[in-house]
């Protein structure tokens, strides 16, 4: 099966690497054309996570146009509405229309209790990974409003959108009001037979996790752990013997909710989780 978002433009945050980018390939296999956008610096506060840069935001457009798809590219903080709205102006105006929303861009920060996380730290989460999540929403609204067509808008939560960890509580507050977005967004845009579904992935082989902070985090008895250190440990998260899944599965699990295949789906926080959930 081939071609199944042909023809369709896709507005995609958080783009430059890691989900994001692997979103847009994906979609532009399967025939979209991209507009992507991306903060392409450090916003979180944290520096055990690398930032994304423009270099990786420019390669994600080398990917997509060795596809033979068109991509529309803008360094963007989700937390500033009017860059945005600017960004989905422009990609709309060159691509000639808007089909898809993939909200996707976010951070992790922090690791301690609730009652011993930051103002700074809260605030900052709150801002990009629940606020953020609507404003890209907001942006591009009016885009699928207009065209009459429908359309599928995808936010990214994750398992801790659904249940609770320890130490990362701000994280879980804004990925379960990601859940809450969405569910308000498919019921006030149904109407006008535009989807709105959460994908709600477990731990993903992005820089995101996959660092030196996260690896301490699951092995505090080690110095300086490895991947095949904590591989164990994060597979007793799951009921599938993994420690994490691959970015490719989230994006296949973006392309379905985008595709016409899911004509009929809204208001889903569909799981890619190897059964996390389950535990």
């Amino acid at each position: 099966m081939t071609g199944r978002v042909e023809g369709k433009v896709a507005f995609i945050s958080g783009a430059a690497r890691g989900q994001g980018r692997s979103h847009a390939v994906r979609l532009a296999q399967e025939g979209a054309d991209i507009i992507a956008v991306d903060v392409c610096r450090n916003v979180s506060g944290s520096h055990a996570i690398p930032a994304s840069t423009p270099e990786d935001l420019a390669e994600t457009a080398d990917l997509v146009k060795g596809l033979g798809r068109r991509i529309v590219t803008a360094e963007v903080d989700v937390r500033d509405y009017d860059a945005l709205k600017a960004a989905v102006d422009s990609g709309v105006e060159q691509l000639g229309r808007l089909d898809v929303v993939v909200a996707n861009a976010g951070i992790g920060n922090g690791g301690d209790t609730l009652d011993k996380t930051s103002e700074r730290d809260w605030g900052t989460m709150i801002d990009i990974n629940l606020s953020g999540v609507w404003k890209t929403v907001k942006a591009a609204v009016p885009h699928l409003l207009s065209s009459g067509n429908g359309g599928s808008i995808v936010l990214t939560s994750s398992v801790g959108g659904l249940k609770a960890y320890a130490n990362t509580g701000h994280y879980i507050a804004a990925k379960h009001g990601v859940i809450g977005l969405m569910r308000s967004f498919a019921v006030e845009l149904g109407q006008h037979s535009i989807r709105v579904n959460a994908v709600c992935p477990t731990n993903v082989n992005t820089p995101m996790f996959m660092n030196e902070g996260t690896m301490k985090m699951f092995r505090p008895d080690l110095e300086k752990p490895t991947a095949e250190d904590f591989a164990p440990v994060a597979q007793f998260m799951h009921v599938l013997p993994i420690g994490w899944v691959e970015p490719v599965d989230i994006s296949n699990a973006v392309l379905f909710l985008a595709s016409d295949e899911a004509r009929y789906i809204t208001g889903l926080p569909l799981t890619v989780d190897a059964g996390s959930t389950l535990k």
